[in-house]
């Protein structure tokens, strides 16, 4: 492990995050991702009930069928364990992603369609790793330049694909642009 000896501590909570990309025989993609929390003492819920000592607290995920393209077939979501009984009515809503696209402005295209009380806070918090997991599978696995594909998610996203590094200018020397991102403006500063 690559960080610092910590101080002595005691293991309370572990999330656990699984993603996985699939090639279907149909030629469509199953990107999953699936959470886990388990606590390590019993914790008492006042609807629930008592969640034992190393039981899932959340356990939870996602499929999504999608085209080379992107474009979201299929989804379906559940929910094994909760902290209430409801919280798996909210599966159903996670359909509303179909005939979406991941790509440029689909994380802000989630939060409007499944943002606060129309979506699931752990769900949602699985869109993003569903998202960059998908990029993952399909490149270079697809005849199609996922690089190009991808470059409106890609672009910014990060200090390795800022739209004035190394990598833009050798990979997408298209999108290169010598401004830091974080200075739009482009007026020269006087020196004076």
């Amino acid at each position: 492990m690559a960080l610092s000896q910590p101080v002595r501590r005691v293991l309370e909570h572990r999330r656990s995050i699984e993603s996985y990309g699939f090639k279907r025989e149909d030629g469509l993609w199953d990107i999953e991702a699936r959470m886990i929390d388990v606590k390590t003492e019993t914790v008492a819920l006042p609807i629930r009930g008592e969640v034992p000592a190393g039981e899932p607290f959340h356990d939870l995920g996602l499929r999504i069928t999608l085209d080379q393209q992107f474009l979201i077939h299929e989804v379906e979501a559940f929910i094994d364990a909760s902290p209430f009984p409801i919280c798996p009515n909210i599966t159903v809503a996670f359909k509303k992603l179909e005939g979406t696209r991941i790509g440029a402005g689909w994380s802000r295209q989630c939060k409007t369609l499944l943002g606060g009380h129309r979506g699931c806070t752990h769900l949602n918090e699985l869109l993003p790793v569903i998202a960059t997991t998908a990029v993952q599978t399909l490149w270079p696995s697809i005849d199609a330049d996922v690089m190009k594909l991808g470059a409106p998610l890609m672009i910014n996203s990060c200090h390795s694909w800022a739209q004035n590094s190394e990598v833009i200018k050798v990979l997408l020397p298209e999108h290169f642009t010598p401004v830091d991102p974080d200075n739009t403006d482009s007026t020269p500063k006087s020196s004076n």
